[in-house]
């Protein structure tokens, strides 16, 4: 095999190489992005059951004989 064959070679696996990697570094990021999705999800509803309980104790403090 010649050198610019052996350079063809090893710039074909090279590129092989990197383009399944930037594969799995793309299925990763997606995977990311839907636990970023649910996490944002469920801090609104942690977010929405606390002013939800903040109201409850406000409407209580006025209620509340004093």
């Amino acid at each position: 095999m010649t050198r610019a064959a052996e350079d063809r070679s090893g710039m074909a696996a090279t590129v092989v190489s990197l383009a399944a990697e930037a594969t799995e570094l793309e299925t990763r990021v997606n995977a990311l992005r839907r636990e970023l999705v649910d996490l944002d999800e469920r801090m609104e509803a942690v977010l929405d059951a606390l002013r939800r309980l903040d109201q409850g104790r406000a409407r209580g403090a006025r209620g509340a004989p004093g």
